[in-house]
Parts: structure tokens; C-alpha cells; sequence
């Protein structure tokens, strides 16, 4: 749109209802004042809340696969999802927090899309794609990518839900709770006041709403590309984890060298799901839900792509 905004800048007009300091509504997005590198402390701006008004390549609309409301404060799902994180933190074993770190692609990262076009970039190499056949696997991978970001932003700002950081600090504050403390302090007994993610203290949660699951989402719709394009699901991918290599925990975790392996692409995309809530990003709805999300644009993605080949696609 035209005006005097900044090009790539929202141009919604969205707020959030809350501040780093006052929680004016629990069910709803807050965002966090966090340090940079430096020290120096800001507070989040919620990233691109227009990218749900982006042209999608083969959805009929940006709400076309729109997922239930999330739990909200005062039912029992919302206290459950947010006691599963807890419990998760403060039990996190070394492959988990692997899991975790491993998945996050967090900023000056390859984000999670980039992260599945590598892995296509493995199956490229794997089964010796000739050019015409990764014009067509990258072509197709890359809108299902594009409109699993237009859905997925599409639920984050219609529901601008709350993240486990805010839901578990209002629900247990004055309460003792066991959690991840830090470096080094697994399993500690905490107020759940204080409670934090299982993430660098410079990015402690991604600076938009929670529900749905941006890797949950990116990770299934691409798992089902790839598998349409080479016809299985077969994926042999893996990643060797060195020791003392976390960003978070560096010098600790692993304590020795860690191997991630996935024998398919759905099990791949499954484990980024998981990863969120082992680093205490994502809810259980928010993820499950985006799996499912992911999975029905992967296949009208693939659907569209598959007529635009025409008779050509068979030689992939």
C-alpha cells in the first residue's frame, strides 16, 4: 500500500493489549522487554502482523485452513497446556535441549523455511536431481512454504494468543515451581514468577503470538512436498550435535557428542514441533493444530504445482 510507511512495514495498525508490565489480558500476546548482546534493553515489536494480507500461491484465502480458538484463562486445557510446559522444563534432558537449540533457527538464522529448503537440498544431492527436476521440487516447495507463513500469521493475529512465558508466570507466580533456572541449574525449585524458556537470554520468545506454531506448520507442509515430489516419505537425514556446542548451556550440553537422525520427513517435521515445546516456545494446541494446518496446505500446494507441470511432472 502506498503512504508514508517504511517499504516491508506493517501498515495494520496493530497493538498489542498488553505491555512488558502489565498483563491487561492473560488469553493475549505480551510482549517482553529483552537485552541485546550489550545489555541494552527493548521492548519486542510484534514481526510483520500484515504478512496474513500476502498473496497466497494456491489457498483461496489466508483463513482457508483458520484452526479453533485456543484455550483460554479460567478452563482447564489452558492450565494443562501450560503445567505440560512447566513439567517439561524441569525435567529437560540433554537430547531435548539438542532438540530444542537444533530447531530453532532464531534470528541471523536460516529460519525454519530455510531449514527445510536445505533438507530438500540434501534430497537434491541424495537421489541426484537433475536441474528441470529441482526447478520443479523447489518451486513447489517454496510456495508451500510461502503459504504456510500467510496461515500460520493469519491465526497469530487473529487470536494473538498468549505465550507459555506469560500464561505460566500469571498462572503459578507465588508458587514454588521445578524448572530450568539457566546454565547450569536444572530441575531447581523457583517462583513461577521468574520462570523462563529454555532459550538465550537475548531471545527469550519469538516476538509475535503463539498460536499457531510456525515451525509445526513450515515443517509439515514442506515434509509433505517432499514426500509427493520423490514418492515417499523416506528421508535418512541427520545432524551430529558436537559436545559443549549449546548456545544456551555452551561448554555443557551435550555432554558428548549428540546424533539427531530422522528415518522419514513426517518424523523430521514432528521433532521441530516437538522442539518448541521442549524449549518452552509453543503450547501443545499450537503445535498439533499447526501440524495439521501444515499438512492440508502441503497437499493443495502440491496439487496446484502438480497441474502447473502438466504432463511433465512425471519425469521427477
Amino acid at each position: 500500500p502506498g503512504g508514508t510507511t517504511a517499504p516491508y512495514s506493517d501498515y495494520t495498525g496493530y497493538q498489542p493489549v498488553n505491555t512488558p508490565t502489565q498483563l491487561t489480558d492473560p488469553n493475549r500476546w505480551q510482549p517482553l522487554a529483552v537485552p541485546n548482546a550489550a545489555g541494552v534493553v527493548s521492548t519486542q515489536k510484534f514481526i510483520t502482523p500484515h504478512w496474513m494480507k500476502v498473496a497466497p500461491f494456491a489457498l483461496t484465502s489466508a483463513n482457508q485452513f483458520l484452526p479453533p480458538p485456543p484455550a483460554m484463562v479460567g478452563s482447564s486445557r489452558y492450565e494443562r497446556q501450560a503445567k505440560a510446559v512447566l513439567d517439561i522444563s524441569g525435567r529437560l534432558t540433554d537430547r531435548q535441549k539438542v532438540i530444542a537449540e537444533y530447531w530453532a533457527d532464531g534470528p541471523s538464522s536460516e529460519l525454519p523455511p530455510g531449514h527445510w529448503t536445505l533438507f530438500a537440498t540434501f534430497v537434491s544431492r541424495r537421489d541426484g536431481h537433475t536441474m528441470d527436476q529441482d526447478s520443479k521440487l523447489f518451486f513447489a516447495l517454496g510456495n508451500s512454504l510461502l503459504d504456510a507463513s500467510i496461515a500460520c500469521w493469519s491465526a497469530k493475529v487473529v487470536y494473538d494468543a498468549v505465550r507459555p512465558v506469560t500464561a505460566i508466570r500469571y498462572l503459578f507466580g507465588g508458587q514454588t515451581v521445578r524448572a530450568w533456572n539457566g546454565p547450569g541449574q536444572d530441575g531447581v525449585l523457583i517462583d513461577g514468577a521468574d520462570w523462563k524458556p529454555y532459550q538465550p537470554v537475548t531471545f527469550p520468545t519469538p516476538p509475535f503470538a503463539e498460536y499457531s506454531s510456525g515451525h509445526s506448520i513450515f515443517s509439515r507442509a514442506a515434509a509433505v512436498v517432499l514426500r509427493n515430489f520423490t514418492g515417499s516419505d523416506r528421508f535418512g537425514g541427520s545432524a551430529i550435535i558436537a559436545a559443549g556446542s549449546s548456545p544456551v548451556e555452551p561448554g555443557v550440553v551435550p555432554a558428548q557428542d549428540l546424533t539427531l537422525s530422522w528415518r522419514t520427513f513426517r518424523e523430521a517435521a514432528d521433532e521441530a514441533g516437538m522442539s518448541r515445546r521442549y524449549g518452552g516456545i509453543h503450547f501443545e494446541d499450537g503445535d498439533l493444530v499447526a501440524r495439521k494446518m501444515g499438512a492440508q496446505i502441503g497437499k493443495q500446494v502440491w496439487h496446484k504445482a502438480e497441474q502447473l507441470f502438466g504432463d511433465n511432472s512425471d519425469d521427477r
